[in-house]
């Protein structure tokens, strides 16, 4: 059975079919991330689900995702049941106890859990184009607007605040083509588009604060046992690139967040990524480049990551090569790619002389594996066929009045519930507009009657209005129009050519119009 210093995942059959040999994960190698693969209904999530309790009872605290609600019967006790107790005694699971595991449920939509929010400063231009699928151009424009709002100091909390420093981009879009590159109001309105179909995929409620801290991922419980933070993923599944969005933030800020400390005894926290695919779908170079350059440099920070997906397939090569610990459930082998997937995940394997890994992966039975996990100085083990211990909590999800019974107790417990909207981008840009808006009003000269006085030419200015009208004797008034003397004087000058004629001509005829 499992110690101190490790988890028991199970039993490894023999020859002669009997489960004896107990096949366990070595905590100071949990930080050195894994994969859990297999079909539909061969038991990933429950491998999950163990895998977790494992980690929690170490003192280790853990992050995964809920993709059908059945992971959340993690935070209730586990019930005898039949064939747990037949599982239990085939792989010499004594004693087989039952307990329940502290948890903290998360949303992003703040349905079925705490909201988990990040303003747009910390997800960054990059993560934001991967999240809206921008172009090549558009994706300048994002990073420009990055750039002005660092510059300006305007904070982007939510969508509000980036739809607002786009609009005035797009205003400004001559003066900031001018220092930055072209800037047009076409790919402005691009952007803006895609901003409103992320709105209506939820957007709003993920972007805004308080955003999440990741010290409250990393709890641990006065008994020493560590917090399992179980995101509710049903609905968030619909919109597959948020999932994969957010997934892919939450490591790099564990990334930027957290201080290396090497290879410590066991992980700081360990991050489970189901439906690890959909990062992975149609996704462009840079991205994949940025989640290998994560999986490889975040083992330093004591985090673990573990990917969970149907096929060995779906995760690049690059990051596959970086993942020590690998549990691979059944698969089928019924086209060219299911058979070329069993030829991958084989291959992966340190062969084991009693049986064929690519046989076997096809004849694996629901609950079992092929488990290789990283041994002394990080060797990996050779491929054992394995029986998954059962759960100690509860297999399949907890009841609505459950968990929101959990969700009351947690300790997180109103520290994000209600979103806060503080001055920020949005703010300002509408208060400078405003101000702008009001400065040639007041620039404008008044009319007559208004306080202040009339009108401005010389000696009309502000005069008081007499109070009584009284008769006055007119002046005498002198013509506007130009005497026939001084018309043709006029005409003499400018036909004289040079400056020196002119000053004399004016000097001679300006007496004439004197007399």
């Amino acid at each position: 059975m499992a110690g101190d210093d490790s988890i028991f995942l199970g039993a490894s059959r023999k020859p002669d079919d009997s489960y004896q040999e107990a096949e366990n994960l070595l905590l100071r190698y949990g930080n050195r991330h894994g994969l859990v693969t297999g079909a539909t209904g061969t038991g990933k999530t429950v491998t999950l689900q163990i895998l977790a309790e494992g980690f929690s009872n170490a003192g280790v605290p853990v992050f995964c995702a809920d993709i059908k609600g059945d992971l959340s019967g993690i935070s209730m006790i586990g019930e005898a049941k039949d064939f747990l107790l037949k599982r239990a005694e085939e792989i010499h699971l004594d004693p087989y106890e039952f307990q329940e595991f502290p948890v903290i449920f998360w949303d992003l939509f703040g349905e079925q859990g705490h909201p988990i929010r990040a303003t747009i400063s910390e997800m960054g231009p990059l993560l934001l184009s991967r999240l809206m699928n921008l172009t090549e151009a558009q994706e300048g424009v994002m990073n420009i607007a990055f750039r002005i709002a660092d510059e300006e100091g305007l904070l982007l909390l939510d969508m509000k605040d980036l739809q607002a420093l786009l609009a005035n981009l797009a205003e400004r879009s001559a003066e900031i083509g001018a220092r930055y590159g072209n800037v047009t109001r076409q790919s402005v309105g691009a952007i803006q588009r895609s901003l409103l179909v992320l709105e209506q995929q939820g957007g709003n409620n993920f972007f805004g604060e308080p955003a999440l801290r990741i010290a409250d991922l990393m709890r641990t419980t006065r008994d020493g046992r560590g917090a399992i933070n179980v995101l509710a993923a049903d609905k968030l599944m619909m919109n597959p690139r948020l999932y994969a969005t957010f997934l892919l933030w939450l490591m790099s800020e564990l990334f930027e967040v957290l201080p290396e400390v090497g290879d410590p005894d066991k992980p700081k926290l360990v991050f489970f990524f189901d439906e690890a695919h959909l990062l992975f779908d149609d996704a462009p170079k840079a991205l994949v480049d940025r989640v290998e350059q994560v999986v490889r440099l975040i083992r330093s920070k004591g985090v673990g990551v573990y990917f969970v997906t149907q096929n060995p397939l779906d995760v690049p090569e690059t990051v596959l090569a970086q993942l020590g610990n690998r549990i691979q459930h059944a698969l089928r082998a019924y086209t060219p790619r299911e058979q070329k997937a069993v030829k991958t995940a084989a291959d992966t394997f340190r062969p084991n002389p009693d049986f064929d890994c690519a046989t076997a992966i096809t004849q694996l039975g629901t609950g079992e594996a092929l488990v290789s996990t990283l041994e002394n100085k990080g060797v990996p083990s050779i491929v054992q066929r394995t029986l998954i211990r059962p759960p100690s909590s509860r297999l399949g999800p907890v009841t609505p009045q459950e968990r929101q019974k959990i969700v009351a107790m947690s300790p997180v417990a109103g520290q994000y519930d209600q979103p806060v909207d503080r001055e920020s981008a949005f703010e300002i840009l509408q208060k400078r507009a405003s101000e702008a808006q009001a400065a040639p009003q007041q620039a404008q000269p008044q009319t007559p009657g208004g306080t202040g006085g009339g009108w401005t030419l010389p000696d009309f200015g502000n005069a008081p209005a007499p109070t009584t009208r009284t008769r006055r004797t007119a002046a005498p008034r002198t013509s506007n129009r130009q005497t026939v003397t001084e018309a043709a004087i006029k005409s003499v000058v400018r036909s004289v050519g040079s400056s020196v004629g002119r000053a004399l001509v004016r000097g001679i005829l300006g007496s004439l119009t004197r007399k």
